[in-house]
C-alpha cells in the first residue's frame, strides 16, 4: 500500500476519493463546538464530523435519539467558523430523514444553508434509498453510515458487533454497493468483522471509513471525547485513548482549587 502523502490546503469531497486511490489513509474525529474545532483542524484531521454523538458527550442523553435537527445546526456552525482545511460532515438528527425523503431534503438544506457545512451523513441502506436519492439530486454530497447505527439502538436492542452472519453481511455488502452507485461519496462502517470491512472497501471505489472495523479500510474515525480520554466510562475494544484528560483536568481543577482557598492565587504577577 501506498504511504504517499498529497499537501491538501482543502480537503473536498474529491480529496477522499483521491486519498483512496493513492493508498493514503484518512483520518476523521468529531468536532461539536468552536474551540475544539480549531485544534482538530490545525492537528491535519482531514474530516470533522459534526456527529449525532454530541447527544452523548456534550448533552449527557443516554442515546443519540434526542438530539434535534436545530441543536444539530447550532453544533456544527460553531465548527465551520473554526475551520480552514477540514472536510465538515454532519449527522442528520434521528426523525429528520427517515420518513420522508422530502422532510430528509428539508433537512439536509437546512444544515447546509444555516451552518455552511459541506455535506451530510445518514444512517442505512436500501430503507433511506429514496431519502439519500432526494438529497443527492439536490447537489448536497452524501456521506453513508452501515453496520452499527446508533439511531436504530431500540430496533437492535444492543450495540453489539453488527453482520456477523452470513445473511447479514451480504446485505450490508449490498447495501454499500448501492450507496456508491446512487452517489454517496463515502461510507462509514461501524462496528462489523474486520475482514467484511475489507470485502467491502475492496468491492467500492469510494472511500470506507471504519470505526470498529479493522485496519483495512481507507480510513478511521473515533470520536473526539473519547480518543482524548476527557470519557472515562465508556471502553470499547476498537478506542485507543491518546490522552487521560480525564485525570489531567481534574487535577488541574483540584489544585485550581486549594490554591484558591489557600489565598495562592492569584499572587502579585497575576493582579494589576
Amino acid at each position: 500500500m501506498s504511504t504517499a502523502k498529497k499537501e491538501y490546503k482543502r480537503v473536498t469531497v474529491k480529496s477522499l476519493v483521491d486519498m483512496k486511490a493513492s493508498g493514503e489513509k484518512i483520518s476523521m474525529l468529531t468536532a461539536y463546538d468552536y474551540t475544539m474545532a480549531k485544534i482538530v483542524d490545525g492537528a491535519g484531521v482531514d474530516v470533522i464530523l459534526v456527529g449525532d454523538s454530541a447527544s452523548n458527550v456534550m448533552a449527557g442523553h443516554e442515546t443519540t435519539l434526542p438530539i434535534t435537527l436545530d441543536q444539530m445546526i447550532y453544533h456544527a456552525s460553531s465548527v465551520i467558523r473554526a475551520i480552514d482545511r477540514c472536510l465538515v460532515v454532519v449527522d442528520l438528527p434521528f426523525g429528520s430523514y427517515q420518513s420522508d425523503p422530502k422532510e430528509a431534503l428539508r433537512s439536509a438544506i437546512r444544515i447546509m444553508k444555516e451552518s455552511g457545512a459541506h455535506s451530510v451523513k445518514l444512517e442505512g441502506g436500501k430503507e433511506v434509498k429514496d431519502s439519500i436519492k432526494r438529497i443527492l439530486h439536490a447537489g448536497i454530497p452524501v456521506m453513508g453510515h452501515l453496520g452499527l447505527t446508533p439511531q436504530s439502538i431500540y430496533k437492535f436492542g444492543t450495540y453489539t458487533v453488527r453482520a456477523k452472519e452470513e445473511q447479514e453481511a451480504e446485505r450490508l455488502l449490498e447495501d454499500a454497493k448501492m450507496l456508491e452507485r446512487i452517489g454517496c461519496f463515502a461510507i462509514v462502517l461501524e462496528k462489523i468483522p474486520a475482514a467484511l470491512a475489507k470485502k467491502v472497501a475492496e468491492s467500492v471505489s469510494i472511500p470506507i471509513i471504519g470505526i470498529g472495523a479493522g485496519p483495512d479500510v481507507d480510513g478511521q474515525v473515533l470520536v473526539l471525547h473519547d480518543m482524548l480520554g476527557m470519557t472515562h466510562e465508556f471502553n470499547p475494544r476498537f478506542l485507543r485513548r491518546y490522552l487521560n484528560l480525564y485525570e489531567d483536568m481534574t487535577n488541574a481543577m483540584k489544585q485550581y482549587v486549594t490554591d484558591v482557598k489557600s489565598v495562592d492565587f492569584p499572587n502579585e504577577s497575576e493582579q494589576y
